[in-house]
């Protein structure tokens, strides 16, 4: 795992594979290899489980992008099993990036923990389901990274003392989050990230920064607020079929954030005497005192 006081860089891969784990594969080593990202994330939904009967057999809200008759059918289309995840472990091992998956409801968190990842995510939707959270808690021995998106501050509070309580604060990640896709910058509200760390900082393990935004900009500024882990979704190509990729960024993108996050976290430090020695040189030609 890398300096957990980061910078973090994970590319959300998501359902961006489109359902096909050649796609996947060919992401996993782009993300890797290319973008030199520190880890790659996947879902894990049982749809029949996380959806209602009603929600199932509804239309897609955005049918150019759906991938089945109905959302039940997409969403099933889309999902790969706990086999396959166990692959894109295998194959993340082999390309020396680390997999991850977020996990939507109790028996996704079950699969997924049973491949004991380094750190599994529970999303902004599912952040109020304790019996997953209770089931990571005393089943999962990783990090459990969960986002703060579309929460309540009372919400916010009672997730942090339920982790307490059961002993896992400082196995817990918190991430700042505007859910939305994509969000605008007036809507990424980055003093969120100061707020989290005023009032959590010193009772979890660390403040992330989940972005459904366009561009990298605002990934450097969250770096200079404090945040740690930064989670941004990932696709090979915008255009794509599917309502994820709007909201991703494309290799280059990716590859320039993670450049540019770690090079200004090496900039954001003190000079470690007052005439530093590339200064010395300067000062002796140029100083005039």
């Amino acid at each position: 795992m890398p300096n957990n006081k980061g910078p973090v860089v994970i590319a959300e891969i998501g359902c961006n594979h489109k359902g096909e784990m050649e796609i996947a594969h060919e992401m996993i080593k782009v993300a890797a290899q290319f973008c030199k990202v520190d880890v790659v994330k996947f879902q894990k939904r049982t749809p029949r489980e996380l959806l209602t009967p009603e929600e199932f057999r509804s239309p897609h809200p955005n049918p150019i992008h759906s991938y089945g008759s109905t959302y039940g059918e997409h969403r099933e289309f889309l999902e790969l099993n706990l086999d396959q995840h166990r692959q894109l472990k295998a194959w993340c091992e082999e390309w020396k990036v680390i997999y991850s998956s977020s996990v939507w409801d109790m028996t996704s968190a079950k699969e997924i923990a049973s491949l004991n990842p380094l750190l599994i995510k529970v999303p902004s939707a599912c952040n109020m389901k304790f019996d997953m959270f209770e089931y990571l808690c005393k089943e999962y021995s990783g990090q459990i990274h969960v986002s703060f998106g579309m929460t309540t501050r009372r919400e916010e509070e009672t997730i942090v003392e339920f982790f307490e309580k059961n002993g896992r604060d400082r196995d817990l990640v918190i991430y700042s989050c505007t859910s939305g896709y994509p969000v605008s910058f007036e809507e990424i509200c980055l003093s969120e990230i100061t707020r989290l760390h005023e009032t959590y900082g010193s009772r979890v393990k660390g403040i992330g920064f989940s972005g459904h935004h366009l561009g990298i900009a605002a990934d450097i500024s969250a770096l200079t607020l404090g945040a740690q882990w930064f989670e941004r979704h990932f696709t090979l190509d915008r255009t794509w079929k599917g309502t994820d990729h709007a909201a991703s960024l494309e290799p280059d993108g990716m590859r320039k954030l993670a450049r540019d996050l770690r090079n200004v976290k090496k900039a954001l430090r003190y000079k470690e005497k007052e005439i530093l020695d590339v200064e010395d040189v300067q000062r002796k030609k140029l100083k005039r005192l």
